[in-house]
């Protein structure tokens, strides 16, 4: 007789990835950095390419999660050189340089990051998740690991805007006058929008979940937004820059 599973029964075998992946994490000479670079240039550029190298590694590795850290290790150390760059700016304390790095590496990238992949694996497994009425049909479910991954990928174009290019021209964008504003504002727009961009695309490559336009309302929200922010005088470059440099 035919093995049956019910729907909404949770696979019982234990997934040893996450072990594996941590452990890969003080191995630098496993990670493959090539590949990691070539994945965070077409997230700039071709964001579909990588998402279709993703459907690749699902077929060979049967996970839809990356299996090597090396995405997150490289993000680390790009956020805390741009974080010391910041502190050699702007401020002059090594103690509070250290600060800047831990509270950009730990908290803007990783724990709230775990925070919204945990949200995003949450909906899309309990509301997104298309309805099977074959018995004999394998359940999918969305790996927390890969609900990780989209927002390592959703991540890294926001950094290249918020953190790499809004550092040469912060001395304008914290300017006062109308100007700075616009710009921050604009900036600001156009890297969340480009991040929620490809939250959707991460998830929409899944093929046993629908309704994925879901994650593209947030962009609606931020361009209703923006306007009244610009209307208001509130700056966000100048904001942030306050928060971590201000005397």
């Amino acid at each position: 007789m035919l093995p049956t599973s019910s729907k909404g029964r949770m696979p019982t075998r234990t997934n040893p990835i996450f072990p594996q992946y941590l452990r890969r994490i003080i191995k630098w000479q496993q990670m493959d950095i090539e590949y990691t670079f070539w994945q965070m240039l077409h997230l700039c550029t071709s964001p579909k390419v990588v998402y279709q190298h993703t459907k690749y590694h699902k077929q060979t590795k049967n996970q839809w999660a990356r299996d090597d850290p090396a995405f997150v290790v490289i993000c680390i150390l790009l956020l805390a050189v741009s974080a010391v760059a910041y502190s050699a700016a702007y401020d002059h304390s090594v103690g509070h340089a250290v600060y800047v790095v831990l509270s950009v590496t730990s908290v803007h990238f990783l724990l709230m990051g775990a925070v919204l992949a945990t949200i995003c694996w949450f909906l899309t497994n309990t509301y997104l998740r298309e309805e099977t009425s074959n018995s004999h049909v394998v359940e999918q479910r969305v790996e927390w690991l890969y609900a990780f991954d989209v927002h390592c990928n959703s991540f890294f174009p926001l950094f290249i805007v918020l953190y790499v290019i809004h550092f040469f021209i912060s001395p304008l964008l914290v300017a006062h006058g109308f100007v700075p504003l616009l710009l921050s504002n604009l900036i600001f727009m156009a890297a969340v929008s480009y991040y929620h961009y490809l939250n959707f695309l991460g998830y929409e490559v899944l093929p046993f979940l629908e309704k994925t336009a879901f994650f593209l309302y947030p962009i609606g929200i931020v361009i209703i937004f923006t306007p009244i922010l610009i209307l208001s005088g509130f700056n966000p470059s100048r904001y942030l820059m306050n928060i971590y440099f201000s005397q």
